[in-house]
């Protein structure tokens, strides 16, 4: 029941940032998407109305919950899709903007983590406030609001209160600052000439939906009969599928002594990622791979990703993060100047013709998630001409290169790695990265 209540207030919010989304020019004006306007309206709703305070089920520990599981189904949901046919005269192309994106997203990983820390010490001065939750804003950030509610329950339970909320406050922040600094960016590359794959923005884009004779039909094919299983209920149950899965691959990394285990069997999103790919493989192993369907599984994922900006932003709790606000949004300021300075600069060097593009996905990709990546894309690229959205799909296999950053970064929770430790193996790791970006030859004369 409180689940439900809290999905529908949820749902209700989405239903009204989509309507202002058709009527205020401003929002229209600024692209801003519906669940960013419908978490918006959230979060003042419950806290000014202070509903976090009736045992409803509408407050920030349902809605941290909630983004938590949001967040495993979409990687689930994303790693079951089937990836689309490459074309050979391309690939070279793909590659680059492959290499070139994940190795940059995992230089800003670590950047974004040390500085966080480096601000966090100086204003914890004057607040109390542990530094440690500065490095919190590059699971944020970098990763999204997923990540950063799994690993900030993971700081929790090395004893650091508070984490989850503050570290999905820093996403909340990451998501408007998305939007803030990268629809600007895409109006100046369609006025200068950089998007040559957009000449103007569409009224029904500025608006947020198609009139009915602007409407076509989106060909989602059925691979089950719908007398015997509807389509999109199997999609779900193999979603389900994976969930007890991934709950089994929790339960045996939780075996395993130390905090690797522990850390590992709370991050349930990589646990399911990993049980889709098992899912998938034996799919295809006994032939009934042809029961998925791509563009439908898609729509899961986008219908996951609404739902989980919208209640990022209704998991704050104003009264609870108190006068760690300040610093909070400070060094949120200090991220994002870091992370548009990091972008703009590599991003011209990638050496393609989509350059630009990639630019603008990458800064969306590293302040909010790969889906606000994408939906800056769209602006600039609305048919997806460029391979731009492939490549940012497929640089989540580079970003695998990050795996010293996180475990440097539970270690540090858990007391057994110094922070004097982190900042200088943070700080190794992205001269490392910068060495890769020229070894994979990501990084050359600027492009535009």
């Amino acid at each position: 029941m409180k689940f439900m209540f809290a999905f529908g207030l949820a749902s209700i919010m989405l239903c009204i940032g989509t309507l202002l989304r058709a009527k205020v020019k401003v929002f229209q004006k600024m692209l801003v998407p519906s669940s960013v306007i419908a978490g918006i309206l959230g979060f003042f709703f419950l806290n000014v109305l202070s509903l976090q305070d009736i045992d409803c089920g509408a407050d920030s520990a349902m809605y941290t919950e909630i983004v938590n599981q949001l967040f495993t189904i979409s990687f689930i949901s994303i790693t079951l899709t089937s990836a689309p046919g490459q074309n050979k005269n391309t690939a070279k192309n793909i590659m680059s903007g492959v290499w070139g994106m994940g190795i940059v997203w995992c230089i800003l990983y670590a950047l974004q983590a040390l500085s966080g820390m480096l601000i966090a010490t100086v204003l914890g001065k004057y607040n109390g406030m542990d530094n440690a939750y500065g490095t919190l804003v590059a699971f944020a950030f970098a990763q999204g609001p997923g990540q950063s509610a799994a690993f900030g329950k993971i700081y929790e339970g090395y004893g650091y209160q508070n984490a989850a909320m503050i570290a999905v406050t820093f996403a909340v922040i990451g998501f408007c600052m998305a939007f803030l600094v990268g629809i600007p960016f895409a109006k100046k590359g369609i006025r200068q000439g950089y998007a040559s794959n957009c000449g103007r923005i569409e009224p029904a884009v500025l608006r947020g939906y198609y009139r009915k004779e602007e409407q076509t039909e989106y060909m989602v094919k059925d691979t089950t009969c719908n007398s015997n299983i509807e389509t999109l209920t199997f999609h779900f149950a193999v979603i389900g599928v994976c969930y007890m899965l991934a709950l089994g691959i929790s339960k045996i990394f939780s075996c395993i002594p130390g905090f690797f285990g522990s850390s590992m069997s709370g991050l349930m999103f990589m646990n399911g990622m990993f049980a889709a790919y098992i899912v998938k493989w034996i799919m295809k192993k006994t032939g009934v791979d042809f029961l998925k369907e791509s563009t439908l599984q898609n729509k899961i994922t986008g219908w996951t990703a609404d739902y989980l900006v919208v209640c990022s932003f209704m998991a704050v709790e104003v009264k609870v993060l108190g006068k760690w606000m300040m610093p909070i949004i400070v060094i949120s300021i200090a991220i994002t100047v870091l992370t548009a300075a990091v972008c703009f600069f590599f991003g011209k060097r990638f050496g393609g013709s989509n350059d630009f593009e990639r630019t603008l996905g990458l800064y969306g990709t590293c302040t909010g998630t790969v889906a606000s990546g994408i939906s800056l894309v769209r602006i600039v690229d609305p048919e997806f001409k460029t391979t731009t959205a492939l490549e940012l799909g497929m640089m989540n296999l580079v970003m695998l290169l990050s795996t010293p950053v996180y475990i440097l970064l539970l270690g540090m929770a858990s007391g057994e790695v110094g922070k004097t430790v982190l900042a200088v193996s943070l700080s190794a790791l992205v001269v490392i990265y910068v060495v890769l970006l020229r070894v994979f030859k990501a990084f050359g004369k600027r492009t535009y």
